[in-house]
């Protein structure tokens, strides 16, 4: 397999990946009756098997798991692997600036990056892209923790 077909299943993976986990997310019940698909489809869709290494989930279903589920899992994936950021909900900006919008970024921050490292040491080496994805997550968990720090020191008292 030369480099770019390499590259071009490791993205296809990462993206299945994160299928599996807006999936889990709204649970599978949820998602079959949310999306009109059977389990054994959805399960395809998130599936790393070879078998099932060409089948992605199509858009129109992509976008009715998203609208339920807590966070759009797929189309931030997708936004990665162009370059680009997408924040949604407390991660586009609370206007107050509140603590607690603190905390709940710095949760998701947490928990995305703790899922890009149990992705990235599944096979026992972590990649270049993969050390890529990890220096991004932490460094958006650092300004999560810079923000948050910025705010307890204007509280009062």
């Amino acid at each position: 397999m030369d480099t770019d077909a390499k590259e071009r299943a490791a993205r296809g993976d990462y993206l299945k990946r994160h299928t599996d986990a807006l999936i889990k997310d709204l649970g599978f019940a949820k998602a079959c009756e949310v999306s009109g698909k059977s389990k054994a489809t959805l399960g395809r869709y998130a599936s790393l098997a070879d078998e099932n290494g060409d089948r992605f989930i199509p858009v129109n279903v992509l976008v009715e798991l998203e609208r339920q589920a807590s966070m759009p899992f797929v189309s931030k994936a997708l936004a990665e692997l162009l370059g680009l950021r997408l924040e949604h909900g407390e991660e586009a900006g609370d206007p107050t600036g509140g603590l607690n919008s603190d905390v709940i970024k710095l949760s998701q921050r947490f928990a995305t990056l703790m899922a890009e490292y149990n992705h990235s040491i599944e096979d026992g080496v972590i990649s270049l892209n993969e050390t890529k994805r990890l220096l991004d997550e932490t460094n958006a968990l650092q300004k999560v923790l810079m923000d948050m720090k910025l705010h307890l020191q204007d509280q009062p008292g």
